[in-house]
């Protein structure tokens, strides 16, 4: 089937099989690997993007429902090259040390942007429920909170 859509704020056109997932799709025929795949069974969060600005995991997905949709992934989120171009949650995530392996990494910004954008001034307690469907394999949650709290608040200053 041939699915049109935004990659990025890129349109995209490809050809795909019924059956191919999202997280295939941007990983195996776009190159786009910074979307992970940890489990395949929608545990571990490795693989969340935003589909038309809310987050959803791309491992249970199919790449056919993003047909005139707007995807974007955390390649998608920097605004050009170096620590000035970087998200807010992205630079909140390196200033705070939110990274530890790096794997989970690209599912928790995903989620977090989206958690910040609906919660403007978040709670400690708030942001472990929301991170409660992406796993950190380096049991970093501190710093990881720490880093979803700075980047709400850049996200969000001046609201």
């Amino acid at each position: 089937m041939k699915i049109s859509f935004k990659l990025n704020g890129k349109p995209v056109d490809v050809d795909v099989e019924p059956s191919l997932l999202l997280s295939e799709l941007l990983r195996d025929k776009l190159d786009l690997t910074g979307t992970h795949v940890g489990c395949d069974t929608s545990q571990c969060g490795a693989c969340v993007v935003h589909l038309d600005d809310e987050s959803v995991k791309s491992c249970t997905i199919l790449a056919v429902s993003v047909d005139g949709r707007d995807v974007t992934t955390v390649e998608g989120l920097a605004l050009g090259e170096g620590i000035d171009r970087l998200h807010p949650m992205q630079r909140a995530f390196h200033e705070n040390h939110g990274l530890q392996c790096g794997f989970c990494t690209p599912g928790m910004l995903m989620s977090a942007i989206d958690f910040a954008k609906r919660h403007p001034k978040p709670t400690e307690h708030e942001v472990r429920q929301w991170l409660e469907g992406n796993i950190c394999r380096c049991t970093g949650y501190q710093n990881i909170v720490r880093s979803v709290l700075a980047g709400a608040a850049a996200m969000n200053a001046g609201n």
